[in-house]
């Protein structure tokens, strides 16, 4: 039988190996590269089309498999075709969330898929605090994680704001300009070892929060939209074909709930694990303790957010309480009970209009995402959600199409809803 296996990545690499990352949440990635290069990391984010890493995936990679797990595996032999980097120094890392969906085995058939495409001396690194690869994990210190929060949060929050200035900026770019101002602030705080303490990230929460509201609008209404979906696909434009992008082309405001929520919602299911299937009462209580230190960030940034003028979701522990009656939270395969939680939150702060991306082959989030939009729509009738198909064969303009017919019926809603009010106030 032939065995497919790549070396362990062992710490003494990272002196002199270049690590490769797949995309996902582009801001947020780019503050967290900084901050893993301040801990000696030689990272380099990868940034690759759709067609070509889509097909390379299909390749290497069965095609019943995640649309995620073909994008990813793809995006990383795609770097290692292109002559750009020295074979015998480069690693691949690959994160685990250490749940049951399917992501936490790619690191396996990302090892077939190098071996298969001639690769076989490339280490891959896993980055997950389950204790999963053990033996080829990347050293996750202290620093390193309060270092990754941080860049987190403040991508997050630069992300956030940055989407609620672009459509109503007076000068075509300011938001943009703004945005990539504060990620080579923050890119310079992590590689400085400053400002990444808890203390300094509420301080400055509010110091990001007011620049941005300096920044000159005029806010007229204008259809919003919020994203939801699949971790990978709902946050990566290599995955959900610059959907974000899309959507702003269509004149609208875009709501994409931060990567901050998905970290919460794997320690909260470290609690959950023990309240509902009594496992490790020890872990909880450690979950539980970790959960309120990250909410009371979370918190700081919705009231700095708030403070200047801008919408901010409402705590992490408010957001556990929304799929109360459409989901149980015992659901937490994939996004879970987060997916249903994140789309009701949005409805709630006016955010009706709802793309949930979908990628083949995730079941847990079909059920959590698409199954749950009845049950929505009953007690929501505002809302209005359209289920979008992400995989190797689904063709651009098909989704588009499908999303144009939302967006349709979410501009009639938008001038019923104006002129009821110009009727009103007469």
């Amino acid at each position: 039988m032939e065995k497919y296996t790549t070396p362990n990545f062992k710490k003494e690499m990272m002196k002199d190996y270049t690590i490769l990352m797949p995309n996902m949440a582009t801001t947020q990635w780019k503050c967290l590269q900084a901050a893993m290069q301040s801990e000696g990391f030689h990272l380099e984010v990868l940034d690759t089309g759709t067609s070509e890493v889509s097909q390379l995936g299909l390749k290497y990679v069965h095609n019943d498999t995640c649309y995620p797990a073909l994008l990813i595996i793809g995006q990383f032999i795609n770097a290692l075709n292109s002559g750009k980097y020295d074979l015998d120094h480069t690693a691949l890392l690959i994160s685990q969330s250490g749940g049951g969906c399917r992501a936490s085995n790619y690191i396996k058939l990302l090892r077939k898929a190098l071996v298969k495409a001639g690769y076989g001396n490339i280490p891959v690194a896993s980055a997950n605090p389950s204790g999963l690869e053990a033996d080829s994990s990347i050293p996750l210190k202290l620093q390193l994680l309060r270092k990754a929060i941080a860049a987190l949060e403040y991508g997050d929050e630069i992300a956030a704001l940055r989407n609620q200035i672009a459509p109503y900026e007076q000068h075509a770019g300011d938001a943009n300009a703004w945005a990539d101002k504060w990620i080579s602030t923050i890119r310079k705080w992590m590689l400085q070892n400053k400002n990444y303490s808890i203390v300094r990230m509420k301080k400055l929460f509010a110091e990001i929060a007011q620049d941005a509201a300096c920044i000159p609008v005029h806010r007229i209404p204008k259809v919003k939209v919020g994203i939801v979906g699949e971790i990978f696909v709902k946050f990566s434009p290599v995955a959900n074909n610059e959907l974000q992008s899309f959507l702003e082309s269509q004149d609208c405001e875009v709501n994409v709930p931060g990567l901050m929520g998905y970290i919460n919602y794997c320690v909260a299911n470290t609690k959950l694990d023990d309240l509902f299937y009594g496992l490790s009462r020890t872990a909880a209580k450690g979950a539980a303790v970790l959960l309120s230190i990250l909410d009371s960030i979370g918190k700081k940034q919705s009231q700095a957010m708030i403070e200047a003028g801008f919408y901010a979701p409402g705590s992490f522990r408010e957001l556990m309480t929304k799929p109360e009656g459409i989901l149980s939270l015992g659901v937490k395969m994939g996004e879970g009970w987060l997916l249903t939680g994140e789309m009701v939150e949005l409805i709630e702060g006016g955010y009706s209009n709802i793309v949930c991306a979908q990628p083949f082959g995730c079941l847990p989030n079909h059920i959590a995402g698409k199954g749950v939009t009845n049950r929505i729509h009953f007690l929501y009738p505002q809302a209005n959600i359209t289920a979008v198909d992400y995989d190797p064969s689904s063709a651009k303009v098909n989704q588009e199409n499908r999303i144009k017919l939302m967006l349709a019926v979410a501009k009639e809603n938008l001038q019923r809803k104006n002129t009821n009010q110009t009727t009103t106030s007469k």
